[in-house]
Protein backbone atom coordinates (compact mmCIF):
# COMPACT_ATOMS: atom_id res chain seq x y z
CA UNK A 1 0.00 0.00 0.00
CA UNK A 2 1.02 3.61 -0.38
CA UNK A 3 -0.18 6.96 0.82
CA UNK A 4 -1.25 9.32 -1.96
CA UNK A 5 -2.06 12.97 -1.47
CA UNK A 6 -2.77 14.23 2.02
CA UNK A 7 -4.69 11.33 3.61
CA UNK A 8 -5.68 8.64 1.08
CA UNK A 9 -4.25 5.11 0.97
CA UNK A 10 -3.99 3.24 -2.33
CA UNK A 11 -3.79 -0.55 -2.05
CA UNK A 12 -1.30 -2.28 -4.32
CA UNK A 13 -3.08 -5.60 -3.80
CA UNK A 14 -6.66 -4.53 -3.11
CA UNK A 15 -8.58 -6.78 -0.71
CA UNK A 16 -11.72 -8.40 -2.07
CA UNK A 17 -15.12 -8.38 -0.38
CA UNK A 18 -15.75 -12.10 -0.17
CA UNK A 19 -19.21 -12.10 1.40
CA UNK A 20 -21.68 -9.89 3.21
CA UNK A 21 -24.74 -10.39 5.40
CA UNK A 22 -27.44 -8.15 6.84
CA UNK A 23 -30.32 -8.49 9.28
CA UNK A 24 -32.84 -5.71 9.95
CA UNK A 25 -35.84 -4.96 12.13
CA UNK A 26 -39.55 -4.79 11.28
CA UNK A 27 -39.65 -1.11 10.27
CA UNK A 28 -36.73 -1.61 7.89
CA UNK A 29 -38.54 -4.67 6.52
CA UNK A 30 -41.36 -2.36 5.44
CA UNK A 31 -38.94 -0.20 3.44
CA UNK A 32 -37.96 -0.41 -0.24
CA UNK A 33 -34.80 -2.52 0.32
CA UNK A 34 -36.40 -5.42 2.22
CA UNK A 35 -35.68 -8.05 -0.43
CA UNK A 36 -31.93 -7.41 -0.24
CA UNK A 37 -31.53 -8.27 3.46
CA UNK A 38 -30.71 -11.80 4.59
CA UNK A 39 -33.33 -11.68 7.31
CA UNK A 40 -36.11 -9.30 8.39
CA UNK A 41 -37.35 -9.54 11.98
CA UNK A 42 -40.99 -9.54 13.06
CA UNK A 43 -40.39 -7.65 16.30
CA UNK A 44 -37.76 -5.50 18.02
CA UNK A 45 -37.02 -8.02 20.80
CA UNK A 46 -36.38 -11.12 18.63
CA UNK A 47 -37.16 -13.41 21.56
CA UNK A 48 -34.91 -11.58 24.04
CA UNK A 49 -35.96 -9.76 27.21
CA UNK A 50 -34.22 -6.45 26.44
CA UNK A 51 -33.44 -4.33 23.41
CA UNK A 52 -29.72 -4.49 24.18
CA UNK A 53 -29.76 -8.29 24.17
CA UNK A 54 -31.73 -8.21 20.92
CA UNK A 55 -29.09 -6.01 19.30
CA UNK A 56 -26.32 -8.37 20.43
CA UNK A 57 -28.26 -11.26 18.91
CA UNK A 58 -28.71 -9.35 15.66
CA UNK A 59 -24.98 -8.71 15.22
CA UNK A 60 -24.10 -12.25 16.30
CA UNK A 61 -26.41 -13.83 13.72
CA UNK A 62 -25.38 -11.36 11.02
CA UNK A 63 -21.70 -12.20 11.52
CA UNK A 64 -22.43 -15.94 11.56
CA UNK A 65 -24.39 -15.58 8.32
CA UNK A 66 -21.52 -13.70 6.63
CA UNK A 67 -19.05 -16.37 7.72
CA UNK A 68 -21.34 -19.15 6.47
CA UNK A 69 -21.80 -17.44 3.09
CA UNK A 70 -18.04 -16.96 2.69
CA UNK A 71 -17.34 -20.69 2.95
CA UNK A 72 -14.35 -19.88 5.19
CA UNK A 73 -14.15 -21.70 8.55
CA UNK A 74 -14.26 -19.18 11.40
CA UNK A 75 -10.93 -20.42 12.74
CA UNK A 76 -9.30 -19.19 9.53
CA UNK A 77 -10.50 -15.62 10.03
CA UNK A 78 -7.57 -13.64 11.40
CA UNK A 79 -9.26 -10.63 13.00
CA UNK A 80 -12.66 -9.11 13.70
CA UNK A 81 -13.59 -5.41 13.81
CA UNK A 82 -16.99 -4.46 15.18
CA UNK A 83 -18.78 -1.55 16.81
CA UNK A 84 -22.14 -0.05 17.72
CA UNK A 85 -23.66 2.97 19.46
CA UNK A 86 -24.03 1.69 23.00
CA UNK A 87 -21.67 2.54 25.86
CA UNK A 88 -18.37 0.67 25.41
CA UNK A 89 -19.71 -1.14 22.32
CA UNK A 90 -21.54 -3.76 24.38
CA UNK A 91 -23.69 -4.98 21.49
CA UNK A 92 -20.59 -6.11 19.63
CA UNK A 93 -18.58 -7.44 22.54
CA UNK A 94 -21.47 -9.38 24.09
CA UNK A 95 -22.78 -10.58 20.74
CA UNK A 96 -19.39 -11.79 19.51
CA UNK A 97 -17.86 -13.03 22.77
CA UNK A 98 -18.19 -16.66 21.66
CA UNK A 99 -16.70 -16.06 18.20
CA UNK A 100 -13.14 -16.96 19.28
CA UNK A 101 -11.54 -14.59 16.76
CA UNK A 102 -9.05 -11.81 17.73
CA UNK A 103 -11.37 -8.86 18.28
CA UNK A 104 -11.11 -5.08 17.96
CA UNK A 105 -14.02 -3.07 19.34
CA UNK A 106 -14.18 0.21 17.43
CA UNK A 107 -16.29 3.35 17.55
CA UNK A 108 -16.90 5.97 14.91
CA UNK A 109 -20.60 6.57 15.59
CA UNK A 110 -22.50 5.96 12.34
CA UNK A 111 -19.18 5.79 10.43
CA UNK A 112 -18.10 2.68 12.35
CA UNK A 113 -18.79 0.16 9.57
CA UNK A 114 -16.52 1.85 7.03
CA UNK A 115 -13.92 2.56 9.71
CA UNK A 116 -13.75 -1.21 10.24
CA UNK A 117 -13.44 -1.87 6.51
CA UNK A 118 -10.56 0.60 6.29
CA UNK A 119 -8.66 -1.03 9.16
CA UNK A 120 -9.38 -4.53 7.82
CA UNK A 121 -8.11 -3.55 4.36
CA UNK A 122 -4.88 -2.13 5.81
CA UNK A 123 -4.22 -5.37 7.68
CA UNK A 124 -4.81 -7.49 4.60
CA UNK A 125 -2.76 -5.42 2.16
CA UNK A 126 -0.06 -5.19 4.82
CA UNK A 127 0.19 -9.01 4.85
CA UNK A 128 -0.97 -9.22 8.48
CA UNK A 129 -3.93 -11.45 7.65
CA UNK A 130 -5.73 -13.31 4.90
CA UNK A 131 -9.34 -13.03 6.08
CA UNK A 132 -10.74 -10.18 8.20
CA UNK A 133 -14.28 -9.57 9.39
CA UNK A 134 -15.88 -6.15 9.78
CA UNK A 135 -19.35 -5.52 11.21
CA UNK A 136 -21.54 -2.91 12.90
CA UNK A 137 -25.02 -2.67 14.39
CA UNK A 138 -27.61 -0.34 15.91
CA UNK A 139 -31.10 -0.65 17.38
CA UNK A 140 -33.75 2.05 17.43
CA UNK A 141 -35.02 1.27 20.91
CA UNK A 142 -31.64 0.90 22.62
CA UNK A 143 -30.35 4.08 20.96
CA UNK A 144 -33.43 6.10 21.98
CA UNK A 145 -33.07 4.82 25.55
CA UNK A 146 -29.41 5.87 25.73
CA UNK A 147 -29.31 9.09 23.73
CA UNK A 148 -32.76 10.66 23.86
CA UNK A 149 -35.91 9.81 25.84
CA UNK A 150 -37.54 6.59 27.05
CA UNK A 151 -39.98 5.38 24.40
CA UNK A 152 -42.75 5.31 27.01
CA UNK A 153 -42.75 9.12 27.12
CA UNK A 154 -43.89 9.34 23.50
CA UNK A 155 -41.87 12.51 22.85
CA UNK A 156 -42.47 14.30 19.60
CA UNK A 157 -39.63 14.27 17.08
CA UNK A 158 -38.85 17.37 15.00
CA UNK A 159 -38.80 17.06 11.18
CA UNK A 160 -34.97 17.21 11.17
CA UNK A 161 -34.66 14.09 13.38
CA UNK A 162 -33.59 10.75 11.92
CA UNK A 163 -34.73 7.23 12.79
CA UNK A 164 -32.01 4.93 14.13
CA UNK A 165 -31.98 1.75 12.05
CA UNK A 166 -32.51 -1.56 13.81
CA UNK A 167 -30.09 -3.78 11.96
CA UNK A 168 -26.56 -4.96 11.34
CA UNK A 169 -24.21 -5.59 8.45
CA UNK A 170 -21.06 -7.68 8.17
CA UNK A 171 -18.37 -8.22 5.54
CA UNK A 172 -15.63 -10.79 5.13
CA UNK A 173 -12.59 -9.31 3.39
CA UNK A 174 -10.03 -11.61 1.78
CA UNK A 175 -6.54 -11.24 0.37
CA UNK A 176 -7.55 -12.98 -2.86
CA UNK A 177 -10.84 -13.28 -4.70
CA UNK A 178 -12.93 -12.17 -7.67
CA UNK A 179 -13.96 -8.78 -6.31
CA UNK A 180 -15.41 -6.30 -5.79
CA UNK A 181 -12.23 -4.78 -4.42
CA UNK A 182 -11.50 -1.99 -1.96
CA UNK A 183 -8.93 -0.02 -3.97
CA UNK A 184 -8.58 3.25 -2.02
CA UNK A 185 -9.52 4.50 1.44
CA UNK A 186 -9.66 8.07 2.69
CA UNK A 187 -9.88 8.26 6.48
CA UNK A 188 -11.56 11.47 7.58
CA UNK A 189 -10.70 14.28 9.97
CA UNK A 190 -12.91 15.50 12.80
CA UNK A 191 -14.87 18.52 11.57
CA UNK A 192 -16.91 20.65 13.98
CA UNK A 193 -18.90 23.62 12.67
CA UNK A 194 -20.60 24.36 15.97
CA UNK A 195 -23.95 22.60 15.39
CA UNK A 196 -25.53 21.77 18.76
CA UNK A 197 -28.94 20.41 17.76
CA UNK A 198 -28.85 16.66 18.47
CA UNK A 199 -32.06 16.34 16.46
CA UNK A 200 -30.29 17.56 13.33
CA UNK A 201 -27.39 15.16 12.89
CA UNK A 202 -27.41 15.61 9.11
CA UNK A 203 -26.37 19.25 9.44
CA UNK A 204 -23.66 18.31 11.96
CA UNK A 205 -22.16 15.56 9.78
CA UNK A 206 -22.43 17.11 6.30
CA UNK A 207 -19.31 19.33 6.68
CA UNK A 208 -17.22 16.27 7.57
CA UNK A 209 -18.60 14.44 4.53
CA UNK A 210 -17.67 17.42 2.37
CA UNK A 211 -14.12 17.52 3.73
CA UNK A 212 -13.53 13.81 3.06
CA UNK A 213 -15.25 13.93 -0.34
CA UNK A 214 -13.10 16.79 -1.61
CA UNK A 215 -9.93 15.32 -0.09
CA UNK A 216 -10.60 11.98 -1.82
CA UNK A 217 -11.01 13.64 -5.20
CA UNK A 218 -7.93 15.82 -4.76
CA UNK A 219 -5.77 12.93 -3.55
CA UNK A 220 -6.83 10.53 -6.32
CA UNK A 221 -7.23 13.01 -9.16
CA UNK A 222 -10.73 11.69 -9.76
CA UNK A 223 -13.98 13.59 -10.08
CA UNK A 224 -17.58 12.63 -9.23
CA UNK A 225 -18.26 11.22 -12.71
CA UNK A 226 -15.65 8.48 -12.13
CA UNK A 227 -18.11 6.66 -9.87
CA UNK A 228 -21.39 5.01 -10.80
CA UNK A 229 -22.65 5.93 -7.34
CA UNK A 230 -21.48 8.14 -4.49
CA UNK A 231 -23.22 7.01 -1.30
CA UNK A 232 -23.07 8.64 2.11
CA UNK A 233 -24.22 6.91 5.25
CA UNK A 234 -26.08 8.49 6.73
CA UNK A 235 -26.92 12.13 6.38
CA UNK A 236 -30.62 11.69 5.77
CA UNK A 237 -32.63 14.06 3.62
CA UNK A 238 -31.46 17.29 5.23
CA UNK A 239 -27.78 16.35 5.34
CA UNK A 240 -27.93 15.04 1.79
CA UNK A 241 -29.28 18.36 0.54
CA UNK A 242 -26.62 20.29 2.48
CA UNK A 243 -23.79 18.15 1.10
CA UNK A 244 -25.09 18.46 -2.46
CA UNK A 245 -25.15 22.24 -2.19
CA UNK A 246 -21.80 22.53 -0.42
CA UNK A 247 -19.97 20.25 -2.84
CA UNK A 248 -21.46 22.11 -5.81
CA UNK A 249 -20.22 25.42 -4.40
CA UNK A 250 -16.72 23.88 -4.27
CA UNK A 251 -16.87 22.79 -7.92
CA UNK A 252 -17.86 19.14 -7.43
CA UNK A 253 -21.26 18.34 -8.93
CA UNK A 254 -22.58 15.14 -7.35
CA UNK A 255 -26.28 15.56 -8.14
CA UNK A 256 -26.41 12.93 -10.88
CA UNK A 257 -24.95 9.96 -9.01
CA UNK A 258 -25.30 10.76 -5.30
CA UNK A 259 -27.56 9.15 -2.70
CA UNK A 260 -27.57 8.40 1.01
CA UNK A 261 -28.13 5.19 3.00
CA UNK A 262 -30.50 7.00 5.36
CA UNK A 263 -32.60 8.03 2.37
CA UNK A 264 -32.51 4.63 0.66
CA UNK A 265 -33.55 2.38 3.56
CA UNK A 266 -36.97 3.91 4.31
CA UNK A 267 -39.93 5.15 2.30
CA UNK A 268 -40.34 8.75 3.45
CA UNK A 269 -43.92 9.07 2.25
CA UNK A 270 -45.19 5.77 3.67
CA UNK A 271 -43.08 5.56 6.85
CA UNK A 272 -42.86 8.16 9.60
CA UNK A 273 -39.08 8.58 9.67
CA UNK A 274 -38.85 12.37 9.19
CA UNK A 275 -35.34 13.01 7.78
CA UNK A 276 -34.52 9.33 7.08
CA UNK A 277 -32.40 6.64 8.71
CA UNK A 278 -29.27 6.77 10.86
CA UNK A 279 -27.21 4.57 13.17
CA UNK A 280 -24.25 2.20 12.72
CA UNK A 281 -26.62 -0.40 11.30
CA UNK A 282 -27.89 1.90 8.55
CA UNK A 283 -24.79 2.09 6.34
CA UNK A 284 -23.81 -1.45 7.38
CA UNK A 285 -27.07 -3.08 6.35
CA UNK A 286 -27.63 -0.99 3.21
CA UNK A 287 -24.16 -1.78 1.92
CA UNK A 288 -24.14 -5.43 2.98
CA UNK A 289 -27.57 -5.93 1.44
CA UNK A 290 -28.52 -3.60 -1.40
CA UNK A 291 -25.23 -2.04 -2.51
CA UNK A 292 -23.25 -5.29 -2.49
CA UNK A 293 -25.99 -6.84 -4.61
CA UNK A 294 -25.67 -3.97 -7.09
CA UNK A 295 -21.93 -4.57 -7.31
CA UNK A 296 -22.20 -8.33 -7.74
CA UNK A 297 -24.80 -7.89 -10.49
CA UNK A 298 -22.57 -5.22 -12.08
CA UNK A 299 -25.35 -2.64 -11.97
CA UNK A 300 -22.63 -0.61 -10.25
CA UNK A 301 -18.96 -1.14 -11.01
CA UNK A 302 -17.48 1.74 -9.01
CA UNK A 303 -18.86 3.03 -5.71
CA UNK A 304 -17.52 5.69 -3.37
CA UNK A 305 -18.96 4.89 0.07
CA UNK A 306 -18.61 7.69 2.63
CA UNK A 307 -19.84 6.77 6.10
CA UNK A 308 -20.56 9.72 8.39
CA UNK A 309 -20.73 9.87 12.17
CA UNK A 310 -21.70 12.35 14.89
CA UNK A 311 -19.13 12.02 17.68
CA UNK A 312 -21.41 12.93 20.56
CA UNK A 313 -23.11 11.31 23.52
CA UNK A 314 -25.81 12.10 26.06
CA UNK A 315 -23.38 13.79 28.47
CA UNK A 316 -21.89 16.22 25.93
CA UNK A 317 -25.38 17.13 24.71
CA UNK A 318 -26.51 17.90 28.27
CA UNK A 319 -23.40 20.04 28.79
CA UNK A 320 -24.15 22.14 25.72
CA UNK A 321 -21.24 20.93 23.61
CA UNK A 322 -21.28 21.13 19.82
CA UNK A 323 -21.40 17.96 17.71
CA UNK A 324 -18.12 16.99 16.00
CA UNK A 325 -18.53 15.09 12.74
CA UNK A 326 -16.41 12.43 11.05
CA UNK A 327 -16.56 10.81 7.61
CA UNK A 328 -14.52 7.90 6.24
CA UNK A 329 -14.50 6.96 2.54
CA UNK A 330 -13.72 3.77 0.64
CA UNK A 331 -13.55 3.22 -3.10
CA UNK A 332 -15.05 -0.13 -4.13
CA UNK A 333 -14.45 -1.27 -7.71
CA UNK A 334 -14.90 -4.28 -9.95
Amino acid sequence: MEKIGSQTIKFNNPPTILSTASIVGPKEAEGPLAKYFDQCLDDEFWGEDSWEKAESKIIKETVNTAISKSGIPSEQIDYCFSGDLLNQCISSSFGLRELNIPYFGIFGACSTFVEGLILASILIDGNAGQFVLSSASSHFCSAEKQFRFPLELGNQRPPSAQWTVTGAGACILAKDGPGPYITHVTPGKIVDKGIKDSNNMGAAMAPAALDTLITHFQDTGRDPSYYDAIITGDLGYIGKEILTELSGSRGFNIKDNYNDCGVLIFNKEAQDVHSGGSGCGCCASVFSGYLFNQLKSQAYKKILLIATGALTNATTAQQGESIPGIAHAISIEL
